[in-house]
């Protein structure tokens, strides 16, 4: 079963998407502030991370920061879900190395999407580039996601 780490100190919002997720299925764990989820990883080694950004003790940044910077860790995807839906916020997250963004408050179709992007590609990581169709004189491999 696909393990999610929630990493959020509202304990509304940690409610909102455990039922999101637990009714897709997924098993869900919690942490309220950066340091928790820091050792909640370790320990439990979730599949995915979705990480608040104002959070105590560490924030989403340097949570996201610390992540990267372990080799053991650096792969874990790590999705912001996050209050600042302002003009550049988006693009400001996903270039301090995070693999999806969702804004609050969470709508269930875009979390969802989400989540199936993120899986897509980390299933798809290691898979080799499938090779030319006979007759393709391009000689181009099809992109990622094309159906076959």
């Amino acid at each position: 079963m696909t393990k999610i780490l929630i990493a959020e100190d509202n304990a509304v919002n940690r409610e909102l998407l455990r039922e999101l997720l637990e009714a897709r299925g997924y098993a869900v764990d919690e942490a309220c502030d950066g340091q928790e989820a820091l050792d909640m990883i370790a320990q439990n080694q979730p599949d995915i991370l979705l990480l608040d950004i104002g959070m105590p003790v560490l924030d989403g940044f340097a949570v996201v920061s610390k992540i990267r910077e372990n080799p053991r860790l650096a792969s874990l995807p790590v999705v912001a879900v996050t209050a600042y839906a302002m003009h550049g916020d988006r693009e400001k997250i996903l270039n301090s190395k995070f693999d999806g963004y969702l804004s609050k408050p969470v709508n269930a179709r875009a979390l969802t999407e989400e989540l199936e992007r993120l899986f897509g590609t980390r299933e798809n990581r290691d898979v080799p580039p499938d090779p030319p169709h006979e007759g393709d004189a391009s000689g181009k491999t099809r992109a990622a996601g094309s159906s076959k």
